[in-house]
C-alpha cells in the first residue's frame, strides 16, 4: 500500500549482481475466453506488445489451471510446481501475508523522524564521499505529523501522515520515506532524484498517484503523495476469489492502459507494473485506480533501447531479460487481447507527433517524398492510431488542420508541467503551419515514426514496399553534391566517402540503402559517426 513497494530483480548496467525481493505470485491464470489471441497494437500507439504476456494471471481462474490460494499466516514458504522462468528469482514467498498478520496482531512500529539538524551529517551514516543533498525542501517534521506505516519496500517505507499547517491543514497524505543510509552508490542517489523528477513530470493524470512535494533532512528523503485508502488491486482481486467478469476486468484494464499510455507518451517507462503497484483511492467498488511506485521508472526516447534488468518475477518482460527494450516491456506486464474491442478508450494526445511534424516541415523535398512513400505502407492498426490522433486536433470540414488546431489541442490536452514549459516551444517550432493547411495524407507522412517502425519484425517489408513506391513516384537521378545539399551537410564532410553507397552507379538514383538512411533524416553529426 501507499507509494512504496519492493524493488525486486534489479541489476545495474555496470554488471553488478541483481537484487531480488520477494515477488507476490499472480492470483490466477485463467484466460479471457477460448480462442482469443494476443495482439500487437500500432507501433505508434503508446503501448504495443511484441511477445506473449503473463497477464492471464491477473483475472479469473480455469479448471485446467486452478488458482492457488495465498499461504496462510505462519505457514512455510512454498515453491510452485512449475517455474516459468529459469532465472535466479527467489521462489514466491508468503512474507507479505505474514507481515500483514503480524501487523494486525502487534500493530506496525511507528517510525521516528529525526529533528532538523540531527543525524550524522548529510547522508545519515551512509557511504562516505557521496553527495546526498538533493535540494529538496527542509522542515518536513514541522509541517507533517507522521502516522502508521502502511507499506514497505526494498529501499524505503510508506506511512500515512497528516498536514499540520497551511491551506491543507488536517488533510491525510502518504509519505514515502527513503533512508539516505541505504543510498550507498551514486546510482542509488540518482534513482531517487529521477523518481521525484518523474512524479513531477507526470503530475495531473487522474490514474496517477498525485505528487505533492519532496523534503529531505540529514537522514531521509520524504516524498509526499496522495493517500489511497482503497487498498491494492491485488487485494481486491484476491477478495473476489481471483475471478473477474470480462466487463469488470475491462474497467480495470482500461484505467491501467490509459495511465500507461500517458506515461509512454510523456517519455516514461514504468518497468515494474504489477497488481501491487496499483491502488484504489477508496473502498468504493467503483473508485479510481492509481499507479504508484516509480522507483524503477526511467525516461526513454522514441529511438532509445534500455538495457538494465529491473522488474518483478512473473511480470518482467523477456525483452528486459535480453537487455534490449523500451515502452513495450510495460505492456507485456499488463496483457489482455480482448481489451482491443472496448470502444470507450480515449487516447491521450501524443506529443511525439508534434516533434515528428516539426522534423518533417524542416526536411528536404526528397526526404518528404520518402516519408510519403513509407506512409503508404502502414497497416490498418497503424493508420487507426494516426486517425485517432488526427481527430484529437479537430480538423475543419475539409479534413485539414492548421496551427490553430494544434494550439487548441495542446491547451486542452497538455499536462500541467507541459503547459508551464513546453507548449509554447512546440507552437513556435510549428509556426510554418500558420500559413498553410495539412490534410490527413500529409499528416501520416509527417507523423510516421521511422524509429518505432524499425523496431518491428516487419520493418524490412515496410522499407522494401516503401522503396517500391518511392521508385515510381519520387526517386530521381541525383549527384552527390546535390544530395549533400538536400541533407544540409557542411562542406567539411567528405561527401564521396560518406554518400557513395547512397546512389546507384547504374542510373544515379537513390539506392535502397540511401533511401533507408534518408528516412532517418541523416545529419552532419550522425554522418560523421559513420566515417
Amino acid at each position: 500500500m501507499g507509494g512504496c513497494h519492493a524493488k525486486p530483480l534489479t541489476q545495474d548496467a555496470d554488471g553488478s549482481p541483481p537484487h531480488a525481493a520477494p515477488a507476490t505470485p499472480p492470483p490466477g491464470n485463467a484466460t479471457p475466453g477460448p480462442g482469443k489471441k494476443h495482439w500487437a497494437v500500432s507501433p505508434f500507439f503508446a503501448f504495443s506488445t511484441p511477445s506473449p504476456s503473463p497477464a492471464h494471471h491477473l483475472f479469473g481462474g480455469s479448471a485446467a489451471s486452478p488458482r492457488k490460494s495465498p499461504a496462510p499466516p505462519g505457514s512455510a514458504p512454498t515453491t510452485p510446481a512449475r517455474r516459468i522462468l529459469r532465472l535466479p528469482f527467489p521462489p514466491p514467498s508468503p512474507a507479505k501475508h505474514i507481515r500483514a498478520a503480524l501487523a494486525r496482531r502487534h500493530g506496525p512500529p511507528r517510525p521516528s523522524i529525526p529533528e532538523e539538524g540531527g543525524g550524522e551529517g548529510e547522508g545519515g551514516g551512509g557511504a562516505r564521499g557521496l553527495d546526498k543533498g538533493f535540494g529538496f525542501n527542509k522542515g518536513f517534521a514541522a509541517k507533517y505529523d507522521l502516522g502508521d506505516e502502511v507499506g514497505r519496500g526494498h529501499f524505503g517505507y510508506t506511512c500515512a501522515a497528516t498536514v499540520k499547517k497551511g491551506a491543507r491543514k488536517g488533510e491525510s497524505v502518504a509519505v514515502k520515506v527513503i533512508p539516505k543510509a541505504k543510498m550507498t552508490t551514486s546510482i542509488a542517489i540518482e534513482d531517487v532524484r529521477r523518481e521525484v523528477k518523474i512524479l513531477k513530470a507526470l503530475s495531473g493524470n487522474k490514474n496517477l498517484v498525485q505528487f505533492y512535494d519532496a523534503y529531505e533532512d540529514n537522514d531521509n528523503v520524504y516524498i509526499v503523495m496522495e493517500l489511497c485508502e482503497g487498498g491494492e488491486l491485488l487485494d481486491r482481486i484476491l477478495s473476489r476469489g481471483g475471478k473477474y467478469s470480462e466487463d469488470d476486468a475491462k474497467a480495470v484494464l482500461v484505467q491501467i492502459l490509459n495511465v500507461v499510455a500517458f506515461c509512454h507518451i510523456q517519455g516514461v517507462v514504468h518497468r515494474d507494473l504489477k497488481p501491487e503497484n496499483f491502488l484504489f483511492t477508496s473502498k468504493d467498488e467503483n473508485s479510481h485506480l492509481k499507479a504508484i511506485d516509480f522507483g524503477l521508472s526511467d525516461f526513454v526516447k522514441p529511438d532509445e533501447r534500455l538495457n538494465d534488468i529491473v522488474g518483478s518475477a512473473y511480470y518482467v518482460a523477456p525483452e528486459v531479460l535480453h537487455r534490449c527494450y523500451s515502452t513495450e516491456a510495460d505492456v507485456w506486464s499488463i496483457g489482455h487481447p480482448w481489451i482491443r474491442n472496448y470502444n470507450a478508450i480515449r487516447l491521450p494526445l501524443d506529443i511525439l507527433i508534434f516533434r515528428l511534424i516539426k522534423a518533417y516541415i524542416r526536411s528536404s523535398s526528397l526526404r518528404k517524398a520518402a516519408l510519403r512513400a513509407l506512409s503508404k505502407t502502414l497497416t490498418v492498426d497503424e493508420l487507426f492510431y494516426l486517425k485517432a490522433q488526427f481527430s484529437l486536433l479537430e480538423p475543419d470540414r475539409n479534413g485539414c488542420i492548421t496551427l490553430d488546431n494544434i494550439r487548441m489541442a495542446l491547451t486542452r490536452e497538455a499536462t500541467d508541467a507541459m503547459k508551464e514549459s513546453r507548449v509554447q516551444d512546440i507552437l513556435v517550432s510549428l509556426s510554418a503551419l500558420q500559413y498553410r493547411r495539412m490534410d490527413f495524407q500529409e499528416f501520416c507522412a509527417a507523423a510516421v515514426s521511422v524509429h518505432q517502425l524499425e523496431a518491428l519484425d516487419r520493418w524490412e517489408q515496410h522499407a522494401r514496399s516503401a522503396y517500391e513506391y518511392f521508385e515510381k513516384e519520387g526517386n530521381r537521378a541525383i549527384v552527390i553534391d546535390e544530395l549533400a545539399s538536400e541533407l544540409g551537410l557542411s562542406p567539411s564532410v567528405p561527401l564521396h566517402v560518406v554518400l557513395q553507397d547512397w546512389i546507384r552507379h547504374t542510373d544515379g538514383k537513390l539506392s535502397f540503402l540511401g533511401f533507408v538512411k534518408l528516412l532517418h533524416g541523416m545529419s552532419s553529426r550522425s554522418l560523421s559517426k559513420m566515417r
